[in-house]
């Protein structure tokens, strides 16, 4: 017997990375050295998206890996969320390649986001999935669902879920002007 989850088919889209990134050939990765790992890193046009990108980059992205971004959306058919992400992602690459050197492949996903991320992460095996959260307290993460505390228990890949930090919100918000004179 088939579960309605087996025979659902995903649709995705390609994302052709810019052509001016393209990783060096390194000497010191032959076959007798270690390849890199496969990392997914589940993103969309939040800030804590791009918080768990940064924290992917500082402390979990080596050189040889490949970063593999994965964006799910309602329709790949819609132009117009097809550019934006596009765009996003052109921009993420960038970011990846000049950080860490990181190669950077982009997909584009359609369905409900739990579950594109979790098909993606059991076909590419990657070593670990990491993407950010809102960080809403217990109640409300049961009430309205959120697609980290999905992915925690429908993965079969080891899950990084990172959470805003106290001061993360303060690169995002316009400061204040001070008071004293």
């Amino acid at each position: 017997m088939r579960t309605s989850e087996e025979e659902e088919e995903f649709i995705w889209r390609e994302v052709p990375a810019p052509s001016l990134l393209k990783p060096p050939e390194l000497e010191r990765e032959t076959c007798e050295r270690r390849r890199g790992r496969d990392l997914l890193l589940a993103i969309d046009h939040g800030r804590n998206s791009k918080h768990a990108f940064d924290w992917t980059l500082a402390h979990f992205c080596r050189m040889a890996d490949t970063l593999h971004l994965v964006h799910a959306v309602s329709n790949v058919r819609n132009e117009a969320v097809y550019q934006a992400t596009q765009v996003l992602m052109e921009n993420l690459a960038a970011e990846a390649f000049h950080v860490v050197k990181a190669k950077t492949v982009a997909r584009i996903g359609e369905g409900d986001a739990g579950k594109v991320i979790c098909r993606e992460a059991e076909r590419l095996r990657p070593a670990a999935v990491i993407m950010g959260t809102r960080g809403r307290g217990l109640f409300q993460s049961v009430l309205q669902g959120s697609v980290s505390e999905y992915c925690l228990h429908h993965c079969k890949v080891a899950p990084i879920i990172i959470v805003p930090g106290k001061g993360t919100y303060l690169k995002y918000v316009k400061k204040l002007p001070s008071s004293q004179d």
